[in-house]
């Protein structure tokens, strides 16, 4: 009896412990700033900001940080960056609570923010379309203030 017990114990304590590794695993880490991340400033009344980059050959991605407010409409655009032989035209909004939204090229996000808290922006290369070539970009953020974005986000 004793040594069916511990046949049967064993794979249960593996199971339980897979099965906590994947509920780790699963769980977004977006809590707090990511230390590579480069913050997106706006100066006090400003509610647009441009970002330029350049992700060099080696590099497929770049991420930026904002907080922002619940329903505070924000607007995100990327465009090529001209003298760049190719562009990073892949924009990813990465949401506190850790959904995504994002598209390749253009407007990128367009609406009312969803929570309060802490924004990832993830600015990537379309790997389907690159060469290997530096890839620039310009980036406009726009993020109304609370009051400004009130008849827009109800």
């Amino acid at each position: 009896m004793n040594l069916f017990m511990n046949k049967t114990l064993i794979p249960t304590a593996a199971i339980i412990a897979l099965m906590s590794i994947s509920s780790v695993q699963a769980r977004p880490n977006n809590s707090t700033a990511n230390k590579t991340d480069t913050p997106i400033h706006f100066n006090k009344g400003q509610v647009s900001t441009i970002i330029t980059g350049k992700l060099n050959p080696d590099q497929n991605e770049h991420w930026y940080q904002f907080n922002a407010t619940g329903l505070q409409y924000a607007l995100i655009n990327i465009a090529p960056l001209s003298g760049t032989p190719e562009t990073a035209n892949v924009g990813v909004l990465q949401m506190p609570n850790g959904k995504q939204d994002g598209t390749k090229g253009g407007i990128i996000y367009q609406g009312c923010l969803p929570t309060t808290g802490h924004y990832r922006l993830r600015i990537a290369r379309n790997l389907m379309a690159t060469q290997g070539r530096t890839a620039g970009y310009t980036v406009e953020v726009i993020l109304l203030p609370k009051y400004a974005s009130e008849s827009l986000c109800k």
